[in-house]
């Protein structure tokens, strides 16, 4: 089994892309990263891309043709990877797996979505929602916001987590987002305005939430020959791990915690011969505030019920014990859900370069990326090294 390199990031831009069409978005994502990995679109051998909803948002399907030919991907094998929220980290683990085993030496790993051209927040509300288990969530009025909100509140009955803490996530991930040009939101906020803006579903409210966005992001992937021929800073895929849980609440074992994700992370973690200690920064999936705290609860970086705490006390932080989503995560770098997961590790790569300036980690070796689709049917997560 071959070893993985990152070679070239690029990304958009996240936000309300009035101006571009979906096809525009992700041409200009992968133009960029092959430029920064010094390779041609001729030498790329598969392309791989995650998209939650094409069709449901904007009416298009079959995009991974469609979008390797507006790439100059010629003629080569091109596929869509769904799996809700999750799709972006998904593709990443199809084609990592594929160079690993020798099918490939060099992949192009996409994540777009094209959310804002929905007629109203309603409709994307609903497409969201396909998501979820119909028949027994989103047929009697169950939102995503309404899920994450059974979650926190169960979490704050268990362990006494606070809505100052959730505010608390949201602070951070903007103060965060404000140093990183392509966020959608660059601007501070504070625990009162977080406290004072409207329930959504409570305890969650809508400063709680990420947002609707436009937006596209590509890495190059290379086996170690091919990285070593295209790249003087290859980042490595240490490891990968994938899981998935019942798509609905009522089924889960427990709702404070993503067995989806703890699944995953044990997987990732064996594979890179390393443990949560060992991870130096990471980035992921805060949909809403609340999935932040779970996740690194459920990631090891805390112990069940300690992530609140861990937020209040600045271990979080981009100087402190394990900084967490230093890019601004979803709720301020934005959400374009299919784009998520491979802009994740478009921010890992920037930090294991030392590139990313004002919101750099110090001393950062290693890092994790955890992308989640729905509420917590489906993980993924990975670990790299510089």
């Amino acid at each position: 089994m071959r070893n993985v390199a990152v070679i070239g990031v690029g990304m958009t831009k996240f936000g309300e892309l009035w101006d571009y069409s979906l096809r525009q978005i992700f041409t200009m994502a992968a133009i960029e990263a092959l430029e920064d990995a010094g390779c041609s679109n001729r030498d790329i051998e598969a392309f791989y891309v995650g998209n939650m909803s094409a069709g449901l948002f904007i009416g298009q399907e079959h995009l991974g043709a469609l979008l390797a030919d507006n790439a100059g991907l010629k003629n080569i094998p091109a596929m869509r990877v769904e799996g809700a929220c999750a799709s972006g980290g998904l593709a990443l683990r199809e084609a990592y797996l594929t160079i690993k085993a020798g099918e490939y030496d060099l992949v192009m790993v996409g994540g777009i979505e094209k959310m804002s051209d929905s007629p109203c927040t309603e409709d994307v509300t609903t497409t969201l929602g396909a998501a979820a288990d119909q028949e027994w969530e989103t047929f009697v009025g169950l939102t995503f916001p309404g899920a994450y909100a059974l979650i926190a509140k169960a979490h704050m009955e268990r362990y006494g987590t606070t809505k100052e803490q959730l505010a608390m996530v949201a602070v951070k991930n903007h103060k965060n987002g404000k140093n990183n040009p392509k966020a959608q939101f660059r601007r501070e906020i504070t625990i009162e305005q977080v406290l004072a803006s409207g329930i959504v579903a409570d305890p969650l409210s809508l400063l709680d939430c990420s947002p609707i966005s436009d937006g596209g992001a590509a890495v190059i992937l290379a086996s170690e020959d091919m990285a070593k021929k295209f790249s003087d800073t290859p980042v490595w895929i240490l490891g990968s791990g994938q899981a998935s849980d019942t798509l609905a609440l009522h089924d889960r074992e427990d709702l404070t915690s993503l067995k989806a994700t703890r699944l995953a992370a044990e997987k990732a973690y064996t594979a890179a011969n390393m443990g949560p200690k060992d991870v130096n920064f990471a980035e992921v999936h805060d949909c809403f505030t609340i999935a932040e705290i779970v996740a690194t609860e459920d990631l090891g970086f805390f112990h069940p019920g300690g992530g609140g705490k861990a937020v209040e006390e600045g271990l979080t932080e981009v100087d402190g014990k394990i900084p967490i989503n230093p890019s601004g995560g979803l709720k301020a770098k934005g959400h374009p859900v299919g784009a998520t997961g491979v802009a994740q590790v478009v921010s890992v790569v920037e930090q294991l370069r030392g590139e990313a300036h004002k919101r750099q980690v110090n001393r950062a070796e290693t890092a994790l990326t955890h992308n989640v689709g729905g509420s917590g049917a489906t993980a993924v997560v990975h670990i790299f090294s510089r």
